[in-house]
């Protein structure tokens, strides 16, 4: 940081202080009688031998003082700023009438144009100092010439000081408000950039939640079945086929678990397309449910994006795991259907239905509704008390070529 910042009043003032006493002490010289320093000799008629000066130089010095102050409130007090600046430009230009030594304090208009003067004066205040500083030395005989310069030099010179300044004010302008607009897409990109994290955290978060209610909630509700019955058997044989297929339970529970916090697809998706999934799946639930499932594949199977028949897959897994828990079923029957544009899942059962429009404690059905808008597709319900439940999900059929994840790659390569 230069020393002068913050000083620029005071080095003006002392500037415009300075260039007055020299130029009073050259006049002093000039009027003792002697060849003054500027070439002059005083009392013949030439400059530098006019006997108002002092009276003029001591109303400058007075003049002088409120420079400091004013440089101060040069943008708020423009009007006073510009009508001290013009008089003190007089004062200068009529010393300098009495006595060429002065035209060095006249000078003192061209700085202090620059320092005090808004940006579309500066010129103008520069010309008028040079007009004054020209004037005050001119004689009778010149001015036609001096008309002649300001009408052609100086008036030329203040219209495109004007100009010039127009512009720049402009340009700053338009900066300031690049700058601001700047400022302002900074904070809302750091805005968006925290919705961003939140959003991904929040979409983290539900994906888990997802993955453990569909895979380890579910085994462990089987699991704890599987032990009930166990309890309750009599005979030997059927206790150990209860218990080991608790062990079964927790063993896939436990694979699932950790394939839930990696993020990675289904077991059964792994080294299968969905139907085959699907129909090891219903398989399964079948038998330890104890309700009878008819599966039923329509359509060309197609590989699709790993994600849609991973939605597809838990969609499914969840509405099965209903139909043990809540319906009291005998039948459920589960459809997946292969078109050009969508691909279609109706899991239906006869149970005992409910109202969809009740708000329901559990996750299953947000779940469901979260996954399949995930991909872009959506999911009805129609159920009634008393008449069962039939839930239809429809995806769009994405092929497995849009989707870059290895999985489905080492799987359609098999």
């Amino acid at each position: 940081m230069s020393w002068l910042d913050g000083r620029e009043r005071w080095a003006f003032l002392g500037l415009a202080y300075a260039l007055l006493a020299l130029s009073a002490i050259a006049a002093i010289l000039m009027d003792a009688g002697g060849t003054s320093i500027l070439g002059w000799r005083a009392g013949t008629g030439d400059p530098g031998g006019g006997l108002l000066w002092p009276a003029l130089a001591a109303a400058a010095g007075v003049w002088l003082a409120p420079i400091a102050w004013l440089h101060q409130r040069r943008d708020v007090r423009r009007a006073l700023v510009v009508a001290h600046y013009l008089v003190l430009i007089a004062l200068a230009g009529a010393l300098a009438a009495e006595s060429a030594a002065f035209t060095v304090f006249a000078s003192v208009g061209y700085p202090l144009a620059i320092a005090m003067l808004p940006a579309r004066l500066v010129m103008a205040g520069v010309t008028v100092t040079a007009i004054v500083n020209v004037a005050a030395q001119a004689g009778p005989g010149d001015r036609t010439a001096l008309l002649t310069v300001i009408a052609g030099v100086a008036l030329p010179l203040v219209l495109a000081g004007w100009y010039v300044s127009a512009e720049h004010d402009k340009r700053r302008r338009l900066i300031e408000r690049l700058r601001s607009a700047l400022a302002e897409n900074a904070d809302l990109h750091a805005r968006l950039l925290d919705q961003a994290r939140r959003a991904g955290v929040l979409d983290e978060r539900h994906r888990v939640a997802g993955e453990i209610h569909d895979t380890v909630a579910q085994d462990l509700v089987a699991l704890i079945g599987q032990l009930d019955a166990a309890g309750r058997a009599t005979q030997g044989p059927a206790r150990r086929r209860h218990l080991d297929q608790a062990a079964e339970l927790a063993r896939r529970g436990l694979a699932e678990a950790r394939r839930s916090v990696t993020a990675l697809r289904p077991e059964p998706l792994e080294h299968a397309m969905l139907p085959e999934a699907l129909a090891r799946m219903a398989e399964s639930w079948s038998k330890a449910s104890g309700v009878d499932l008819a599966l039923e594949i329509t359509g060309t199977p197609v590989a699709l994006a790993a994600d849609v028949e991973a939605t597809l897959f838990r969609v499914a897994q969840e509405a099965l795991a209903n139909v043990a828990k809540h319906a009291r079923a005998t039948r459920a029957g589960l459809t997946l259907s292969y078109t050009d544009e969508v691909i279609l899942l109706d899991i239906r059962d006869d149970g005992a239905g409910f109202a969809p429009q009740t708000p329901a404690d559990g996750f299953g059905l947000d779940g469901m509704r979260r996954r399949v808008r995930g991909v872009g597709g959506t999911l009805d319900i129609e159920s009634e008390p008393g008449h069962g439940t039939a839930i239809a999900a429809a995806v769009p059929a994405i092929p497995a070529e849009s989707d870059p994840s290895p999985s489905t790659a080492d799987r359609n390569t098999r």
